[in-house]
């Protein structure tokens, strides 16, 4: 009988962390050179992701429903401040943050489920657009939901801390 190694267990119930990212609306689309994933064929763990199909995203930018956004240096300094309001006011552990022109990246610590936690991000920093006239009251800013990344260990959240800040070139508007 062949002798078994001793595995370490992950006895966590709670991730350490999430990496949560959301995009802005229309800036990436099904069918781009980069690649994408979608709710039903392209959305499983280890699987490539969509190739690029010039007809689809033919077809993604006719059904936009309006322009996509990318927001401007002021714009990123009012999301960036409603994101640390958000973890503030929750009591969130806010370990990394950035905002770019057409995405926001965010390693947040939370007992409250990643999608709870991106929804409150994205409710607070469309409030704060809205409320300085820096968007209009019937623009949605945000793509549908975004990506959630569990963090379970010291190092997952090292290397997401290290990606977020260091990891995204050059600061759009720094």
């Amino acid at each position: 009988m062949a002798k078994i190694d001793y595995i370490d267990f992950q006895t966590r119930t709670q991730p350490l962390a999430y990496l949560i990212t959301f995009r802005c609306y229309g800036t990436w689309l099904h069918g781009e050179e980069r690649g994408s994933v979608d709710r039903r064929h392209y959305h499983r763990y280890g699987t490539p992701d969509m190739p690029a199909n010039k007809n689809i995203l033919t077809d993604e930018r006719l059904s936009l429903k309006r322009q996509p956004v990318s927001l401007t240096k002021l714009q990123s300094t009012r999301v960036e401040a409603a994101i640390k309001e958000v973890c503030s006011k929750r009591k969130y552990l806010l370990y990394a943050l950035s905002v770019r022109t057409n995405h926001v990246h965010a390693v947040v610590s939370s007992t409250h489920p990643p999608e709870s936690v991106m929804g409150s991000f994205k409710s607070y920093a469309t409030r704060n657009l809205r409320e300085a006239k820096l968007i209009s009251q019937d623009v949605k800013p945000w793509s549908r939901h975004g990506s959630t990344k569990y963090l379970w260990t010291e190092e997952q959240l090292r290397r997401a801390i290290e990606y977020v800040q260091f990891g995204q070139g050059a600061a759009p508007f720094r």
